[in-house]
């Protein structure tokens, strides 16, 4: 029976959802820990990058046992699950999709046969030449061509991260570090990797270094995670972040790096704006206090005569301290969040449905009633929860209310791992700011600028992925129609159609029937 995504607000306004977040990778070399017990928590503190689905694949040195399903972390694991996954190394993934469906077969991590053992792989970012890492897989041959294992009766997997397992799999003759050393500069796009076979964990970035990856030590081992909180969690110490164009490897010799790209720095901005947490770190810059930056120089940018700065929770919290601070207009919170209800799976009715914004937020009247309020949020991608919100305040007695937003309008699809609606859903695309401000039914309405908003997390700009703002894209992108999230099904019959339907081939059984099947 299908589950629910557990995300009860995308159901709220029809065709609405914000920028959804990435994924989050997880990779644990630790003999005599327990290592699948260490990566749940890893996940646990990168729930937020992924909320459909989670998996965990641990090595005891001889075979390789993966289990995942659809949902949260603490949904698909358990003490009974993690007590079974025992060795000394493992990889896990947190998933949002950003190609391919969000059905059981799209999760990670992906698992191959190889001719010397087996590999697991998760994958934070998106592949923007994923058709013509289809074409290399259905070349491989009849033993490698097929893009997954299928299971009957079921939508088969169709993500790029599947493509890059089948390749990384597929040089029978080479180590899984050689294949990688030759693959991965075929590969364009995002991708910061986690994967390992049964006796070496590896971890790699894309050139561009467009999402972010670290590596930290532990007393008896090493962590990669794609945010330094994930560290914290497990009591691993930060090292350094994994370099753009870099491969290292862990295992029973230690550590070692190779360098497969030469590094083109272009990290994503919108971690700071909206997807890492806040206590994480990028580049040696706070996330928090970036953001708390962004509220200062918003305030400075675009100032109003109010009575109380507030924030949207809990995105727009940091920057509206700054706000605060800056402008001298006390905060306050004038909403309280069910941080729960948005967690279920449970459908909402009609009648539930026209409640909209408010079964997750509720107005404090008493501190909102007569106010002229500041509201600080992210971002706007569609508009329809900023418009609920400001008739939500406005109906709790709200004098006025004046929108103020940490980023600039997102004019541009993102095709690099986070899941930003069409160019022509995005309200800003073709609205100008009094027109959204108009179409909120906000007083006013200011975005920060986009210089304002990259000197406040002090990396240079050229250092920076600011394409869903501008339309600069770092990497080259092929034909619109070689691109979106569901390519791979569009092609899938082609790709059959050239290896034949020659059906795929997933060596050592026990690790198959290891797979949870929801």
């Amino acid at each position: 029976m299908p589950r629910g995504d557990g995300r009860l607000n995308h159901d709220l306004f029809p065709g609405e959802k914000g920028p959804q977040d990435a994924c989050g990778v997880f990779g644990v070399w630790a003999p005599g820990e327990e290592v699948a017990k260490l990566t749940y928590f890893g996940l646990y503190a990168l729930q937020h990058r992924g909320t459909e689905s989670a998996g965990i694949a641990v090595s005891n040195g001889s075979q390789i046992l993966v289990f995942k399903d659809m949902g949260l972390v603490s949904q698909v694991f358990d003490e009974t699950t993690l007590g079974s996954l025992r060795g000394h190394m493992a990889v896990g993934h947190a998933r949002y999709s950003t190609t391919g469906s969000s059905v059981w077969e799209n999760a990670q991590p992906t698992f191959r046969a190889t001719a010397t053992g087996s590999i697991a792989l998760g994958h934070n970012g998106n592949l923007t030449n994923t058709g013509e890492l289809s074409r290399l897989v259905a070349e491989q041959g009849p033993d490698r061509g097929e893009l997954n294992y299928p299971y009957q009766g079921r939508i088969e997997a169709s993500s790029d991260t599947d493509l890059l397992t089948s390749l990384l799999a597929g040089s029978p003759d080479l180590s899984l570090e050689q294949t990688a050393m030759q693959v991965l500069p075929e590969v364009k796009g995002a991708f910061s990797l986690v994967f390992m076979d049964e006796t070496t964990l590896y971890a790699a970035r894309d050139p561009q270094g467009i999402r972010p990856l670290v590596l930290g030590r532990l007393e008896r081992g090493w962590v990669v995670a794609s945010e330094t909180a994930a560290l914290d969690i497990v009591g691993a110490s930060f090292i350094r972040e994994i370099e753009p164009g870099e491969l290292i490897a862990v295992d029973e010799h230690g550590l070692r790096t190779r360098r497969f790209a030469e590094a083109k720095p272009k990290g994503c901005v919108f971690e700071y704006v909206y997807l890492a947490r806040p206590d994480t770190t990028i580049a040696g810059r706070g996330v928090y206090a970036s953001r708390v930056e962004m509220g200062r120089r918003l305030a400075q940018e675009y100032p109003v005569d109010a009575d109380l700065v507030m924030p949207t929770p809990e995105s727009g919290t940091p920057a509206a301290i700054g706000y605060a601070e800056q402008s001298g207009i006390p905060y306050g919170n004038g909403l309280v969040k069910n941080s729960y209800v948005g967690r279920t799976f449970i459908q909402p009715s009609q009648t539930i449905r026209q409640l909209g914004i408010r079964l997750k937020l509720n107005p404090l009247r008493e501190v909102i009633q007569g106010k002229r309020l500041v509201v600080v949020d992210d971002s706007i991608v569609r508009g329809n929860t900023q418009r609920a919100l400001v008739r939500m305040l406005r109906e709790a007695g709200a004098a006025e209310v004046h929108v103020r937003i940490s980023s600039p309008p997102v004019k541009w699809p993102c095709f690099f791992g986070i899941d930003f609606a069409t160019r022509a859903e995005l309200i800003a695309n073709g609205l100008s700011v009094d027109e959204i401000a108009k179409s909120l039914g906000a007083d006013s309405l200011a975005y920060i600028s986009l210089d304002a908003m990259v000197e406040a997390t002090t990396i240079p700009k050229d250092r920076l992925c600011r394409a869903c703002f501008d339309g600069e894209y770092p990497i080259e992108l092929p034909d619109p129609e070689r691109l979106g999230k569901h390519l791979l099904e569009g092609i899938e019959q082609s790709v059959r159609t050239d290896v034949d339907g020659v059906q795929a081939l997933l060596g050592g059984g026990g690790a198959e029937d290891a797979l949870r099947r929801p």
